[in-house]
């Protein structure tokens, strides 16, 4: 049974990881999908016709979600083109780690406008189409490193953490509109990025996790599928972590 069959879906950040294999899975369960890209639009126009090849309407924005007039735009451009939007996932982020005493505030800044600030850009532009429609579903991609902080991460894990505040107040504010907001906090995902680390650090990370392995992008796009779809039309606010156990 496809979950998605009749909605539409705007993802930020969609070219790679995560994002890529949430777009694929809600394409797979019969969603359109508007995804954001960020610079390689060769890449982001192979995956648009991947996703067109699933029997379902699929389109790539070239889109800063930091920047509200950017993230305004997308959203009017989205409902123009697709009537609605259903779904939305926040999941652009960015990291530039570094011990605070050598962290600039250029990186700081960055940091926090790519993975916090867009999550309010984008979830105000959003709101109001959801709103008139009485229904929607705000997943916003946290971080077990926004729950647990970490060394050499205090940027990124501010970044995560607030949006686990922002995402409760969220559900808080939109919960009488039946809109629910989520949040997702994956540990350690193995993706291209992971590929190209030290192969004993990793080994090392795996064996600290009590499933003894990483996760994958699509152990997360599974999750962020139950969020966006009718089966959990009952949960609303909540931070629910793909970590293998990690933090129990």
């Amino acid at each position: 049974m496809k979950l998605l069959v009749g909605k539409t879906a705007l993802i930020t950040g969609a070219t790679r990881g995560i994002g890529k294999a949430i777009a694929e899975t809600f394409a797979a369960n019969g969603a359109n999908v508007a995804f954001t890209f960020a610079s390689s639009e060769e890449k982001a126009k192979a995956i648009e016709g991947d996703l067109n090849a699933m029997g379902v309407k699929a389109k790539a924005y070239k889109s800063d979600a930091s920047d509200m007039d950017a993230a305004q735009t997308l959203v009017n451009e989205v409902v123009k083109e697709f009537g609605t939007i259903d779904i939305l996932v926040n999941n652009a982020g960015i990291t530039k780690d570094g011990l605070l005493m050598r962290m600039s505030e250029a990186d700081w800044d960055r940091v926090l406008n790519t993975n916090l600030k867009s999550v309010f850009n984008m979830t105000k532009c959003v709101m109001r189409t959801m709103m008139k429609a009485r229904n929607g579903s705000i997943i916003n991609m946290s971080s077990v490193v926004g729950v647990k902080g970490n060394a050499g991460q205090a940027n990124y894990a501010a970044s995560k953490a607030g949006i686990i505040g922002f995402t409760k107040s969220i559900a808080l504010e939109l919960g009488s509109r039946n809109i629910r907001c989520n949040a997702v906090a994956p540990g350690f995902i193995e993706t291209e990025m992971t590929s190209a680390l030290d192969p004993e650090k990793v080994k090392g990370w795996r064996e600290a996790i009590p499933m003894k392995r990483g996760g994958t992008p699509e152990d997360v796009a599974n999750l962020t599928l139950f969020l966006a779809s009718d089966l959990s039309s009952y949960i609303s606010g909540q931070t629910i972590h793909v970590d293998g156990a990690m933090l129990t």
